[in-house]
């Protein structure tokens, strides 16, 4: 199975050209079950990356360009009266789909935010007194612009820890943006792309994971992780069990993508900046100046033994 991912991987890196790193993080987190957030300034490949990865992995895709003015039903649903049935009926909203792509979702309201919180932790959508269950397997790829950019809103952390992932794409280096500049437009790729993978194979493929051994000394290094996040000093609170439990989740998957039914220490440490950097909210300095979270884990990373 990990032949396939591999494919997919490769797919997916011949549109969004140099991102070998972030396409392997995005599929680690879409393996292992959870939802990617992307943050980046606009016109890196963030949609492009989302969408390429819908298409190869074989999913529904949907997308929804989130706004100030966007309500909770225009996502999830909502129920209008037809004079034919003497009733209401239910249409069900964009939400309703595999892959859906929350474009840009810091600038919408924090209203419009809170209603993805049951779709992303339930699967599943409760609207008029009904709860309609959300196609199987459902991801939400969601993109962030930075935080200080005009018109955004920062994502609560309730939100924030739905996301079992966050990366960045960053700015291509000067071999891969050349490319970019003298081949085809990647929209004009991304029409022309094939699944790779079924998403019966996704399917199987994640529940290989239970297959993947994680020892109890193994275990023992996440525990020890995550107190250590809630006692340095270097946070304002520490990592969550449920983060705990999505850091050894994540590192199952980067096992299986190295073809191995076991966790190394090594999985660990290679997930363990894109999913927790953003579930942490470091202390200001005596100067008021906050570090950035991603060299504050890895600071953590550096203070617990193997």
């Amino acid at each position: 199975m990990s032949t396939k991912l591999h494919a997919v991987a490769r797919q997916v890196g011949d549109i969004i050209v140099g991102k070998e790193l972030q396409i392997r993080q995005a599929l680690t987190c879409l393996l292992a079950g959870g939802h990617l957030l992307v943050e980046d300034v606009p016109g890196v490949g963030k949609t492009t990356l989302a969408h390429a990865l819908a298409v190869s992995l074989g999913l529904r895709f949907n997308r929804i360009q989130f706004t100030s003015d966007l309500l909770p039903a225009d996502v999830n649903g909502i129920s209008i009266y037809e004079r034919e049935s003497n009733g209401f009926v239910f249409h069900p909203g964009p939400i309703f789909t595999q892959v859906l792509l929350a474009d840009e979702i810091n600038r919408a309201t924090p209203k419009t935010q809170s209603g993805l919180l049951e779709a992303m932790e339930e699967r599943q959508v409760s609207a008029d007194g009904v709860t309609r269950a959300l196609p199987a397997p459902f991801f939400v790829i969601a993109t962030q612009n930075p935080t200080h950019q005009i018109g955004t809103f920062p994502l609560p952390e309730s939100q924030l820890d739905r996301f079992l992932m966050c990366l960045s794409l960053g700015y291509p280096d000067a071999a891969a943006e050349r490319a970019l500049l003298m081949g085809e437009d990647r929209r004009v790729l991304l029409k022309s792309l094939q699944a790779a993978m079924t998403p019966a194979e996704l399917a199987q493929a994640q529940q290989g994971l239970r297959q993947v051994h994680a020892s109890a000394a193994l275990v023992d290094y996440v525990q020890a992780l995550a107190a250590a996040s809630r006692r340095n000093g270097l946070f304002a609170e520490g990592l969550s069990p449920r983060a705990a439990i999505a850091l050894l989740q994540a590192a199952r998957a980067w096992a299986a993508l190295e073809g191995r039914d076991h966790v190394l220490p090594e999985d660990v440490q290679a997930v363990l900046v894109p999913v927790c950097a953003h579930r942490l909210r470091p202390l200001k300095s005596a100067h008021g100046v906050a570090l950035a979270s991603r060299d504050l884990v890895l600071q953590l990373q550096a203070s617990v033994p193997v």
